[in-house]
């Protein structure tokens, strides 16, 4: 049995399916935990065993992890709570649950940094840290999937590149880093979760093919979209005006400046990419496929 959290997110709409393709030969039921079942698509309704709630609520994770062989854990951003509530805090009845229930084997969503020299003061990433340790503490098996920024954070900016020709963020336009798209992410954790040979924790870097800078971003959208695309870089303390001026909880929105500032500092950088930890889909793939048409629509 293997149970999936936040089965309709960003992640987790990419990683079911492959998980339906695969498990009914390998013998392997699946269970998932979602707040609201009309998310899953009709299809998927119908071949996985649904547990109403949120993962992140004792009685829902007792009864979910209950017979488990795996659990894929996402923890969905909270911007209401300081970081190590969002993190570690929401993990820790299902870090519990696992020990009761004694899950074998545990893969869960984090960053890339840990070891480096701005790990304890990168924010958000900090926290996933501590979350990581929480699970790996439990006596479970354990593999954090050690993220880059995503390609699909430039969704947001669809708007502002479509209408004015820019993005933003707050890196050095010149720093080259990973990134990775959120279906790779999806497709390491499918095997991981499928084929669990594996002992003891660890990272698992996932890397995506190359290292961008955000100018590399914008000359690969000017050249995918047949129009200029700029990178505009983002004073910190801009987002984080910003961002209080939103009503988020003001600690969580430090621990953003702090990863955003601890990204510029090389937090994504220590890395080497090897063929077992690059994946396969570019950004230009990715613009074509997805971000494309969110601008040129």
């Amino acid at each position: 049995m293997i149970v999936i959290t936040a089965p309709t997110g960003n992640i987790g709409r990419h990683l079911l399916p492959l998980l339906l393709e695969s498990a009914p030969t390998l013998g392997e039921e699946l269970r998932v935990i979602v707040r609201d079942p009309a998310r899953l698509p009709e299809g998927v309704r119908e071949r996985v065993e649904v547990i109403t709630g949120s993962h992140g609520d004792p009685e829902v994770v007792d009864r979910a992890f209950d017979g488990a062989d795996a659990v894929f854990w996402l923890v969905p951003p909270d911007s209401s709570l300081p970081p190590e509530d969002a993190y570690r805090g929401f993990t820790r009845p299902a870090a519990k649950a696992l020990a009761v229930h004694g899950v074998g084997h545990v893969v869960g969503v984090s960053a890339l940094g840990r070891g480096t020299p701005v790990a304890g003061r990168a924010g958000l990433v900090t926290a996933s840290f501590a979350m990581d340790d929480l699970i790996a503490g439990t006596g479970t098996a354990y593999r954090a999937l050690a993220n880059p920024s995503f390609f699909e954070n430039l969704l947001e900016e669809a708007d502002s590149i479509r209408d004015q020709g820019f993005f933003t963020d707050c890196v050095d336009p010149g720093r080259r880093a990973p990134m990775v798209a959120v279906a790779d992410i999806a497709a390491v954790a499918a095997g991981l979760l499928l084929h669990r040979s594996w002992t003891g924790n660890a990272d698992v870097p996932v890397l995506g093919p190359r290292d961008l800078s955000p100018d590399d971003l914008a000359r690969i959208m000017t050249e995918q979209f047949g129009r200029p695309v700029r990178y505009v870089r983002q004073p910190l303390d801009e987002v984080h005006a910003t961002l209080v001026g939103y009503g988020l909880d003001a600690s969580f929105v430090q621990g953003i400046v702090d990863m955003k500032r601890a990204k510029d500092d090389g937090l994504d950088a220590g890395v080497t990419r090897t063929p077992a930890t690059a994946t396969p889909t570019t950004f230009e793939e990715w613009c074509a496929r997805t971000l494309g048409p969110a601008v040129l629509s």
